[in-house]
Protein backbone atom coordinates (compact mmCIF):
# COMPACT_ATOMS: atom_id res chain seq x y z
CA UNK A 1 0.00 0.00 0.00
CA UNK A 2 1.68 3.45 -1.06
CA UNK A 3 2.38 6.06 1.30
CA UNK A 4 -0.23 8.50 0.80
CA UNK A 5 -3.33 5.43 0.18
CA UNK A 6 -1.78 4.23 3.79
CA UNK A 7 -2.75 7.73 5.12
CA UNK A 8 -5.82 7.72 3.39
CA UNK A 9 -6.91 4.72 5.05
CA UNK A 10 -6.07 5.54 8.78
CA UNK A 11 -7.95 8.44 8.10
CA UNK A 12 -11.13 6.64 6.98
CA UNK A 13 -10.61 4.31 9.87
CA UNK A 14 -10.38 6.87 12.45
CA UNK A 15 -13.47 8.62 11.20
CA UNK A 16 -15.29 5.27 11.36
CA UNK A 17 -13.92 4.82 14.69
CA UNK A 18 -14.94 8.28 16.09
CA UNK A 19 -18.01 8.54 14.64
CA UNK A 20 -19.64 5.20 15.07
CA UNK A 21 -18.25 5.16 18.26
CA UNK A 22 -19.63 8.88 19.25
CA UNK A 23 -23.07 7.46 18.32
CA UNK A 24 -24.12 6.01 21.42
CA UNK A 25 -22.93 9.54 22.90
CA UNK A 26 -25.20 10.94 20.78
CA UNK A 27 -28.30 9.33 20.95
CA UNK A 28 -27.73 9.58 24.85
CA UNK A 29 -28.13 13.28 24.58
CA UNK A 30 -30.88 13.22 21.98
CA UNK A 31 -33.32 11.14 24.32
CA UNK A 32 -32.39 13.26 26.85
CA UNK A 33 -35.64 15.58 25.89
CA UNK A 34 -36.69 13.63 22.45
CA UNK A 35 -39.08 10.77 22.18
CA UNK A 36 -36.60 7.85 21.31
CA UNK A 37 -39.16 6.64 18.18
CA UNK A 38 -39.64 10.07 16.57
CA UNK A 39 -35.94 11.02 16.92
CA UNK A 40 -34.95 7.20 15.17
CA UNK A 41 -37.16 7.50 12.96
CA UNK A 42 -36.77 10.92 11.32
CA UNK A 43 -33.15 10.39 11.67
CA UNK A 44 -32.78 8.02 9.55
CA UNK A 45 -35.37 9.78 7.15
CA UNK A 46 -32.84 12.35 6.99
CA UNK A 47 -30.70 10.20 6.52
CA UNK A 48 -32.18 8.85 4.07
CA UNK A 49 -32.48 12.19 1.92
CA UNK A 50 -28.55 12.73 2.35
CA UNK A 51 -28.03 9.42 0.61
CA UNK A 52 -29.84 10.27 -2.08
CA UNK A 53 -28.21 13.14 -2.63
CA UNK A 54 -25.17 11.13 -2.37
CA UNK A 55 -26.14 8.64 -4.69
CA UNK A 56 -27.05 11.45 -7.26
CA UNK A 57 -23.56 13.18 -6.74
CA UNK A 58 -21.75 9.78 -7.37
CA UNK A 59 -24.19 9.04 -10.59
CA UNK A 60 -24.68 5.50 -8.56
CA UNK A 61 -28.50 4.58 -8.76
CA UNK A 62 -31.21 5.41 -6.57
CA UNK A 63 -33.69 3.18 -8.22
CA UNK A 64 -33.91 -0.88 -7.88
CA UNK A 65 -35.80 -3.50 -9.22
CA UNK A 66 -39.11 -3.06 -6.91
CA UNK A 67 -38.99 -6.67 -5.26
CA UNK A 68 -34.92 -5.78 -4.41
CA UNK A 69 -36.45 -2.48 -2.97
CA UNK A 70 -39.31 -3.81 -1.11
CA UNK A 71 -36.82 -6.49 0.46
CA UNK A 72 -34.17 -3.62 1.65
CA UNK A 73 -37.20 -2.00 3.04
CA UNK A 74 -38.01 -4.88 5.11
CA UNK A 75 -34.64 -5.89 6.15
CA UNK A 76 -34.51 -2.42 7.17
CA UNK A 77 -37.68 -2.45 9.52
CA UNK A 78 -35.56 -5.22 11.40
CA UNK A 79 -32.59 -3.75 11.44
CA UNK A 80 -32.80 -0.12 11.83
CA UNK A 81 -36.44 -0.01 13.02
CA UNK A 82 -36.11 -2.55 15.85
CA UNK A 83 -32.12 -2.65 16.08
CA UNK A 84 -32.07 1.27 16.46
CA UNK A 85 -35.13 1.98 17.86
CA UNK A 86 -34.82 -0.03 20.54
CA UNK A 87 -31.28 1.16 21.11
CA UNK A 88 -32.88 4.89 21.73
CA UNK A 89 -35.57 3.59 23.75
CA UNK A 90 -33.05 1.54 25.87
CA UNK A 91 -30.67 4.54 26.18
CA UNK A 92 -33.29 6.48 28.03
CA UNK A 93 -32.14 4.24 31.04
CA UNK A 94 -29.17 2.88 30.39
CA UNK A 95 -25.48 4.34 29.89
CA UNK A 96 -24.36 4.97 26.37
CA UNK A 97 -20.89 2.97 27.13
CA UNK A 98 -23.18 -0.25 28.37
CA UNK A 99 -25.36 0.00 25.33
CA UNK A 100 -21.95 0.28 23.05
CA UNK A 101 -20.60 -3.13 24.87
CA UNK A 102 -23.92 -4.80 23.96
CA UNK A 103 -23.86 -3.67 20.65
CA UNK A 104 -20.35 -5.28 19.93
CA UNK A 105 -21.86 -8.26 20.71
CA UNK A 106 -23.06 -8.62 17.72
CA UNK A 107 -20.24 -10.18 16.16
CA UNK A 108 -20.91 -12.90 18.44
CA UNK A 109 -24.35 -13.12 17.83
CA UNK A 110 -23.83 -14.04 13.82
CA UNK A 111 -21.88 -17.24 14.76
CA UNK A 112 -24.41 -18.15 16.95
CA UNK A 113 -27.06 -17.78 13.84
CA UNK A 114 -24.54 -19.43 11.70
CA UNK A 115 -24.14 -22.70 13.67
CA UNK A 116 -27.57 -22.54 14.14
CA UNK A 117 -28.29 -22.49 10.64
CA UNK A 118 -25.54 -25.25 10.12
CA UNK A 119 -23.12 -23.04 8.47
CA UNK A 120 -19.15 -24.55 9.08
CA UNK A 121 -17.96 -22.67 11.35
CA UNK A 122 -14.78 -23.62 13.22
CA UNK A 123 -14.95 -24.86 16.94
CA UNK A 124 -12.34 -21.91 17.63
CA UNK A 125 -14.65 -19.46 16.83
CA UNK A 126 -17.39 -21.15 18.50
CA UNK A 127 -15.66 -21.12 21.98
CA UNK A 128 -14.82 -17.37 21.49
CA UNK A 129 -18.52 -16.80 20.79
CA UNK A 130 -19.61 -18.59 23.59
CA UNK A 131 -16.91 -16.86 26.20
CA UNK A 132 -18.51 -13.00 24.80
CA UNK A 133 -22.23 -14.56 25.40
CA UNK A 134 -20.85 -15.20 28.82
CA UNK A 135 -19.46 -11.44 29.54
CA UNK A 136 -23.26 -10.67 27.61
CA UNK A 137 -24.66 -12.46 30.39
CA UNK A 138 -22.72 -10.57 33.02
CA UNK A 139 -23.76 -7.88 31.19
CA UNK A 140 -27.32 -8.14 31.16
CA UNK A 141 -28.26 -10.68 34.26
CA UNK A 142 -25.59 -9.90 36.68
CA UNK A 143 -25.45 -6.18 36.02
CA UNK A 144 -29.02 -5.45 35.37
CA UNK A 145 -29.71 -7.39 39.17
CA UNK A 146 -27.23 -4.85 40.48
CA UNK A 147 -28.99 -1.93 38.96
CA UNK A 148 -32.41 -2.61 39.57
CA UNK A 149 -35.58 -3.79 37.56
CA UNK A 150 -36.05 -0.61 35.15
CA UNK A 151 -32.49 -0.62 34.27
CA UNK A 152 -32.92 -4.13 33.92
CA UNK A 153 -35.65 -4.48 31.80
CA UNK A 154 -33.81 -1.57 29.61
CA UNK A 155 -30.50 -3.97 29.41
CA UNK A 156 -33.16 -6.51 28.01
CA UNK A 157 -34.81 -4.11 25.58
CA UNK A 158 -30.95 -3.42 24.63
CA UNK A 159 -30.66 -7.19 23.64
CA UNK A 160 -33.40 -7.44 22.09
CA UNK A 161 -31.91 -4.76 19.82
CA UNK A 162 -28.88 -6.22 19.34
CA UNK A 163 -30.87 -9.77 17.81
CA UNK A 164 -32.78 -7.60 15.41
CA UNK A 165 -29.40 -6.40 14.32
CA UNK A 166 -27.59 -9.83 14.34
CA UNK A 167 -30.75 -11.72 12.76
CA UNK A 168 -30.98 -8.88 9.89
CA UNK A 169 -27.34 -9.05 9.19
CA UNK A 170 -27.03 -13.01 8.90
CA UNK A 171 -29.91 -13.05 6.74
CA UNK A 172 -29.08 -10.31 4.47
CA UNK A 173 -26.37 -12.12 2.73
CA UNK A 174 -29.28 -14.36 1.35
CA UNK A 175 -31.84 -11.82 -0.21
CA UNK A 176 -32.22 -10.22 -3.03
CA UNK A 177 -31.14 -6.95 -2.79
CA UNK A 178 -30.13 -3.61 -4.40
CA UNK A 179 -26.39 -4.35 -6.08
CA UNK A 180 -25.17 -0.91 -5.18
CA UNK A 181 -24.72 -0.84 -1.52
CA UNK A 182 -25.45 2.77 -0.88
CA UNK A 183 -28.50 1.81 -2.72
CA UNK A 184 -29.40 -0.95 -0.49
CA UNK A 185 -28.71 1.66 2.41
CA UNK A 186 -30.77 3.99 1.25
CA UNK A 187 -34.17 1.93 0.81
CA UNK A 188 -33.35 0.43 4.26
CA UNK A 189 -33.41 4.24 5.67
CA UNK A 190 -36.75 4.29 3.97
CA UNK A 191 -38.46 1.22 5.71
CA UNK A 192 -37.10 1.59 8.89
CA UNK A 193 -37.18 5.43 9.19
CA UNK A 194 -40.99 5.02 8.29
CA UNK A 195 -41.49 1.94 10.76
CA UNK A 196 -40.37 3.82 13.39
CA UNK A 197 -42.47 7.45 12.86
CA UNK A 198 -45.56 5.20 12.19
CA UNK A 199 -45.58 3.57 15.73
CA UNK A 200 -43.44 6.12 17.24
CA UNK A 201 -47.16 8.57 15.91
CA UNK A 202 -49.36 5.50 16.83
CA UNK A 203 -47.69 5.82 20.84
CA UNK A 204 -48.55 9.47 20.85
CA UNK A 205 -44.81 10.68 20.85
CA UNK A 206 -45.66 13.85 19.03
CA UNK A 207 -46.83 15.58 22.05
CA UNK A 208 -44.12 15.02 23.61
CA UNK A 209 -42.23 17.28 20.99
CA UNK A 210 -42.80 20.51 22.44
CA UNK A 211 -40.61 23.64 22.72
CA UNK A 212 -39.33 22.82 25.87
CA UNK A 213 -38.02 19.29 24.22
CA UNK A 214 -36.72 21.05 21.16
CA UNK A 215 -33.25 22.20 23.61
CA UNK A 216 -30.11 22.55 21.96
CA UNK A 217 -28.03 19.65 22.92
CA UNK A 218 -30.27 17.04 21.95
CA UNK A 219 -31.14 18.30 18.71
CA UNK A 220 -27.84 18.97 17.55
CA UNK A 221 -27.36 15.55 18.49
CA UNK A 222 -30.21 14.47 16.33
CA UNK A 223 -28.56 16.59 13.36
CA UNK A 224 -24.94 14.69 14.00
CA UNK A 225 -26.87 11.10 14.03
CA UNK A 226 -28.36 11.84 10.79
CA UNK A 227 -25.07 13.41 9.16
CA UNK A 228 -22.15 11.69 10.60
CA UNK A 229 -23.63 8.47 12.04
CA UNK A 230 -25.98 7.37 8.70
CA UNK A 231 -24.09 9.50 5.47
CA UNK A 232 -20.54 10.03 6.46
CA UNK A 233 -19.45 7.05 8.76
CA UNK A 234 -21.09 4.69 6.36
CA UNK A 235 -19.61 6.33 3.36
CA UNK A 236 -15.98 5.80 5.16
CA UNK A 237 -16.86 2.51 5.95
CA UNK A 238 -17.58 1.58 2.43
CA UNK A 239 -14.54 3.23 0.70
CA UNK A 240 -12.51 1.23 3.03
CA UNK A 241 -14.14 -2.16 2.09
CA UNK A 242 -13.31 -1.26 -1.24
CA UNK A 243 -9.31 -0.64 -0.84
CA UNK A 244 -8.27 -1.65 2.66
CA UNK A 245 -6.89 -4.90 4.01
CA UNK A 246 -10.03 -6.71 5.39
CA UNK A 247 -8.21 -7.21 8.89
CA UNK A 248 -7.98 -3.23 9.26
CA UNK A 249 -11.60 -2.66 8.36
CA UNK A 250 -12.60 -5.53 11.06
CA UNK A 251 -11.17 -3.53 13.63
CA UNK A 252 -14.05 -1.27 14.12
CA UNK A 253 -15.93 -3.75 15.77
CA UNK A 254 -14.00 -4.17 19.10
CA UNK A 255 -12.78 -0.16 18.56
CA UNK A 256 -16.29 1.29 18.81
CA UNK A 257 -17.10 0.25 21.63
CA UNK A 258 -14.17 0.96 23.76
CA UNK A 259 -14.27 4.94 21.81
CA UNK A 260 -18.37 4.80 23.24
CA UNK A 261 -17.20 3.96 26.82
CA UNK A 262 -14.29 6.64 26.48
CA UNK A 263 -16.22 9.25 25.83
CA UNK A 264 -19.75 7.94 28.00
CA UNK A 265 -16.93 8.69 31.14
CA UNK A 266 -15.43 11.62 29.53
CA UNK A 267 -18.39 13.44 28.84
CA UNK A 268 -21.10 12.02 30.72
CA UNK A 269 -19.20 10.79 33.62
CA UNK A 270 -20.23 7.40 33.30
CA UNK A 271 -18.77 4.76 35.42
CA UNK A 272 -19.38 1.04 34.71
CA UNK A 273 -19.62 -1.30 37.45
CA UNK A 274 -17.22 -4.55 38.22
CA UNK A 275 -19.23 -6.93 36.69
CA UNK A 276 -19.93 -4.91 33.76
CA UNK A 277 -16.75 -3.98 33.14
CA UNK A 278 -15.65 -8.04 33.43
CA UNK A 279 -18.45 -8.58 30.76
CA UNK A 280 -17.07 -6.10 28.27
CA UNK A 281 -13.50 -7.67 28.56
CA UNK A 282 -14.97 -10.87 27.43
CA UNK A 283 -17.10 -9.59 25.23
CA UNK A 284 -14.68 -7.61 23.65
CA UNK A 285 -11.79 -10.38 23.66
CA UNK A 286 -13.94 -12.79 21.91
CA UNK A 287 -14.86 -9.96 19.11
CA UNK A 288 -11.24 -9.90 18.83
CA UNK A 289 -10.45 -13.19 18.58
CA UNK A 290 -13.49 -13.78 16.23
CA UNK A 291 -12.72 -11.24 13.50
CA UNK A 292 -9.09 -11.79 13.56
CA UNK A 293 -10.28 -15.55 12.73
CA UNK A 294 -13.31 -14.74 10.34
CA UNK A 295 -11.66 -11.89 8.73
CA UNK A 296 -10.32 -13.09 5.66
CA UNK A 297 -13.40 -13.14 4.77
CA UNK A 298 -14.41 -10.25 2.92
CA UNK A 299 -18.11 -8.96 4.10
CA UNK A 300 -20.63 -7.22 2.57
CA UNK A 301 -20.71 -3.40 3.83
CA UNK A 302 -24.49 -3.01 5.23
CA UNK A 303 -25.79 -0.74 8.13
CA UNK A 304 -24.63 -2.85 10.95
CA UNK A 305 -21.97 -0.24 11.43
CA UNK A 306 -23.92 2.75 10.62
CA UNK A 307 -24.77 3.39 14.46
CA UNK A 308 -25.85 2.71 12.99
CA UNK A 309 -24.94 1.00 14.74
CA UNK A 310 -26.14 3.49 16.88
CA UNK A 311 -25.37 1.91 16.25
Amino acid sequence: MRGDRRIQVWVALWIVYLVWGSTYLAIKVAVRTLPPLLTAGTRLLAGAALMALVLLALRRPLRAAWREALTAMGLGVLMLGAGVGLVHVAEQRIDSGVAAMLAGSVPLQVVLWRTLARDRVPRATIAAAATGLVGLALVVGVGGIDAGWPTAVMLLVMLTATLCWSRSSFISGRLSLPADTFTTTFWQMIGGGLALVLVGSALGEWSQVSREALQPGPVAAWAYLAVMGSVVGFSAYAWLLRVAPISHVVTHQYVNPLVAVALGALFLGERPGPTTLAGAVLIVGAVVWTTLREGVRRPQPDTAATPTAGR
